[in-house]
């Protein structure tokens, strides 16, 4: 396989993305795993106590929460990009 590929030194990230990407990495990975737990339990919650709309409106942040997850776990170990003079 192609190494070039999988490496992109043409594009940069933003000055947005390198900010989320250094707070969500001091995060714990399993955080974003315990929000989604979390998440469910309380979807389940309310859909027993009868609020439908709302426990599908939280349950819907599962997804996300993980994808959070993810997002952070690959931060932590491929780094983010490197500003433009090299640090």
């Amino acid at each position: 396989m192609d190494t070039n590929v999988l490496t992109n030194t043409r594009h940069r990230e933003g000055r947005v993305a390198k900010e989320i990407e250094e707070q969500t990495a001091k995060l714990p990975s399993d955080t974003f795993l315990w929000a989604a737990v979390a998440a469910m339990g309380v979807s389940l919650t309310l859909k027993m106590i009868g609020k439908k709309h709302t426990a599908l409106f939280i349950g819907q942040w599962v997804a996300p929460f993980l994808l959070f997850g993810i997002y952070n776990k690959i931060v932590k170990t491929e780094g983010h990009d490197k500003d433009d003079d090299g640090e």
